[in-house]
């Protein structure tokens, strides 16, 4: 089953799911990291540049609320819990990502780098889809992206 929000764009199940699916695994990673992992590299940084690290992991988390917000309000559309007027509401729109910082960016570590540019590209993938933008123009697939993010954990 299809269907079309405000803007005519055709958003169906399986694009909300599989974009779902990779948010919440891209999440999980982020949460991981940040949370374990990453600690041995947030302690072998300077303290101010500490200080930007947990900003980025900060905003990598608001990104995938937003996408994550955004997808659920997607299916509830599907499911019949709300119309497409009331998911058009500002208020369920696709949240505003603050930019990273390249200046903050140039000093991080590579696994730290590696979740922030991924939560960035699948935030700007969902954003062309909430804009009205065709499903086809996204640079990577999201099996693609799950591909490469499993083989760069190995």
């Amino acid at each position: 089953m299809t269907w079309m929000d405000d803007r005519s764009t055709h958003l169906t199940p399986k694009l909300v799911d599989t974009l779902y699916i990779e948010a919440m695994l891209l999440a999980d990673e982020a949460r991981a990291y940040f949370d374990r992992h990453g600690r041995d590299d947030r302690m072998a940084l300077d303290p101010i540049v500490r200080v930007g690290f947990s900003c980025e992991s900060l905003k990598v988390t608001t990104r995938l609320m937003h996408i994550i917000a955004w997808l659920l309000t997607q299916r509830a559309v599907e499911a019949g819990e709300l119309t497409p007027a009331q998911a058009s509401k500002p208020e369920r729109q696709l949240g505003e990502a603050v930019e990273s910082d390249q200046d903050v960016l140039d000093q991080l570590p590579e696994s730290a780098l590696a979740l922030i540019q991924t939560s960035r590209d699948l935030y700007e993938r969902v954003r062309r889809v909430a804009e009205g933008g065709a499903a086809e123009n996204m640079t990577q697939s999201p099996a693609r992206s799950l591909l490469s993010r499993l083989e760069r954990s190995l």
